[in-house]
């Protein structure tokens, strides 16, 4: 298949990248991290998250910070609302377009978010119902795709099950996530197969974690089979806290420089990209987590002294 022209990136790290930090991180630096993402060309940020402060202490803060970023012209700011009363609170905080999140695998749905697939889905019918009334879009994520820490492999059918039922309640875009990073570029491209099947290509997004080095290979593979949309997160933060060992999702950095090679669109300038990719890793005590920065920048990958 012939790759696509244009590629669309959608940035999670503000909302997935930083949501497991372990030291709090303020408002006001998120507010500049979303702004200079938005000036690097970025058009889909996904800002927070309406969860409960108690189980993700780092969104405490989702309504402070929807009334403080800057709103450029063309970029969308969708914020993670699992269940009907965050979505309350994301409408009050002036959201304009909302995600929910199901999972591939039923242990995986029961540590999360501590129900069956089935019932997950069903905590979702209110939410849809009241954001159409709302005229506000809603995305969906799947997560364990190629893979669960609790269960393993996970096959493609029943990826393609959630993802369809999630297209069917009103989603318009379904992002297919390895959370545990354990993909391989076959294994992604049989993925795709199945769940375009049953949902349009054309509306299916990549999320891939980095965890064994193959996020970058995954989106390559994906691209061949005619996914035009990825997320990704900047300097490669993030991480799941029910996947152990799972690195953060592809660096945004590293995303984009792929797709210039490939000669693909994205309105993105790669050079603003790694500099905000360097302040953020220095605003959280690090070193980028992205091969394009260190390689930009020179900057070694960070030396953990044994314990």
């Amino acid at each position: 298949m012939r790759l696509p022209d244009t590629v669309k990136v959608v940035e999670v790290g503000p909302r997935d990248g930083l949501q497991n930090e372990p030291r709090v991180i303020t408002t006001a630096t998120k507010v500049e991290l979303i702004a200079r993402l938005g000036k690097a060309g970025l058009k889909v940020i996904e800002a927070t998250a309406f969860v409960s402060p108690q189980r993700v202490p780092q969104m405490a803060d989702n309504a402070a910070l929807m009334g403080a970023i800057e709103r450029l012209p063309g970029v969308t700011y969708p914020v993670l609302t699992p269940n009907l009363k965050g979505l309350e609170s994301a409408l009050a905080a002036g959201a304009q377009e909302v995600a929910v999140f199901g999972a591939a695998s039923e242990s995986f749905s029961q540590k999360n978010i501590h129900c069956s697939i089935a019932n997950s889905l069903k905590r979702f019918e209110p939410v849809m119902a009241a954001a159409r009334q709302a005229g506000v879009r809603v995305r969906g994520y799947v997560s364990c795709v190629l893979g669960c820490p609790y269960e393993g492999n996970i096959q493609p059918a029943a990826v393609a099950q959630t993802a369809s039922a999630l297209f069917e309640m009103g989603c318009y875009e379904i992002s297919l996530g390895d959370t545990t990073g354990a993909g391989t570029p076959e294994a992604a491209k049989r993925l795709i197969e199945a769940v375009s099947a049953r949902v349009p290509l054309d509306r299916i997004a990549g999320h891939y974690h980095d965890t064994y080095g193959m996020a970058i290979a995954n989106i390559y593979a994906s691209l061949q089979c005619g996914v035009a949309v990825f997320d990704a997160s900047v300097a490669g933060l993030g991480g799941c806290p029910y996947a152990p060992g799972a690195a953060g999702n592809a660096a945004t950095e590293d995303v984009v420089y792929l797709l210039n090679g490939l000669g693909i669109a994205t309105g993105i300038d790669l050079g603003a990209l790694i500099d905000c990719s360097v302040w953020i890793s220095a605003a959280l005590g690090r070193s980028p987590g992205s091969k394009s920065a260190r390689a930009r920048t020179g900057r070694p990958s960070p030396v953990i002294e044994p314990s």
